[in-house]
């Protein structure tokens, strides 16, 4: 006997019937003293400073609904804001999302993007504190993160300086080397093993976040996440602290999903650590011989200049820009 099910739409439910489904399927934590419901949410401050980043992500521009699950896109949103709080050296404690979805959306799949903040959030220990949900023609989610510093300052982009070591954590290329595959239409099932291992990296990030705070309490003089390709935003950490960054290609590790997926195209898979961006990964300056823990990979120096250079090889700016 078959049975027929009945698909519920986002308009079903009207504005509130989904706001409240959303609540519902929210824990809060303990650093939330007002979750959502009221005008406004209210989260404690035990440092007395609070570390702020916001970031947009648009339907057919960041992500794709036939490539990504709603799961996958609530966990890639949260991921990218609270990599932004750990970068600061900061502990994320929770989200605002604004989010925009056509009517005719399945609830299911708000379900899944709920879930995957959810998830996300508690990798770190924060919450999804609140929002606002409108209607729009494709999917578009404006998040905001909040952190706090307990008590350290905040380790930014311009402190960086000569005779200083730069160090990374985290996966580079992995992202890239996924959005390739799908741009270049690989079907790569589950059983597939590293190419599957690489889509699965662009559709879910896993930012190093204890990293951030560590590489605080380490005495790191400059930091930042690789969200554009490591090349660019090494190129804003220059910029700020007015140096110049010298990079070795030998000191990188080519993950094996980056490997498989450059084999299967034909590509550089370096070229896709360079320059990849979406793994969030956190790159920092450290003073020279700090001992750094097994997280961390030193990969060039700081010297006398301007700009980023690769030992061997010549680069461009590379990596991701929203107007290009």
């Amino acid at each position: 006997m078959w049975v027929r099910r009945c698909v519920i739409r986002v308009g079903d439910l009207g504005e509130f019937g989904a706001v409240s489904r959303i609540s519902g399927r929210l824990p809060q934590g303990a650093s939330v003293l007002l979750g959502p419901g009221d005008d406004a949410a209210m989260v404690s401050a035990p440092d007395g400073r609070v570390v702020v980043s916001t970031d947009l992500l648009l339907e057919g521009r960041h992500f794709r609904r036939d490539w990504s699950s709603g799961y996958d896109v609530g966990r890639k949103a949260a991921a990218q804001n609270l990599a932004d709080i750990a970068a600061m050296g900061a502990v994320p404690t929770s989200l605002v999302v604004g989010l925009g979805i056509p009517a005719d959306l399945p609830v299911d799949w708000l379900d899944a993007l709920t879930d995957g903040f959810r998830d996300e959030c508690a990798v770190v220990g924060a919450s999804v504190v609140g929002g606002d949900i409108a209607r729009s023609d494709l999917v578009v989610l404006g998040v905001t993160a909040l952190g706090d510093l307990g008590g350290r300052p905040p380790v930014t982009r311009s402190g960086a300086r000569p005779g200083q070591v730069v160090a990374v954590a985290g996966r580079l290329g992995h992202a890239a080397a996924g959005l390739a595959l799908l741009e270049a239409g690989r079907e790569v099932p589950r059983d597939a093993g590293a190419l599957f291992e690489a889509v699965e990296a662009h559709r879910r990030p896993c930012p190093p976040y204890a990293c951030g705070p560590e590489a605080a309490r380490l005495g790191a003089t400059a930091m930042l996440d690789v969200s554009d390709g490591l090349l660019q935003d090494l190129g804003h950490l220059a910029r700020a602290g007015g140096v110049r960054v010298e990079l070795d290609p030998d000191a990188f590790t080519v993950g094996e999903p980056v490997a498989a997926a450059a084999k299967e195209l034909g590509a550089d898979p370096v070229d896709w650590v360079l320059t990849g961006g979406e793994d969030h990964a956190l790159a920092a300056v450290f003073p020279a011989g700090v001992a750094l823990g097994d997280a961390w990979q030193v990969v060039g120096a700081v010297v006398e200049g301007e700009g980023v250079a690769v030992r061997g090889r010549d680069v461009g700016r590379g990596g991701w820009d929203h107007f290009q």
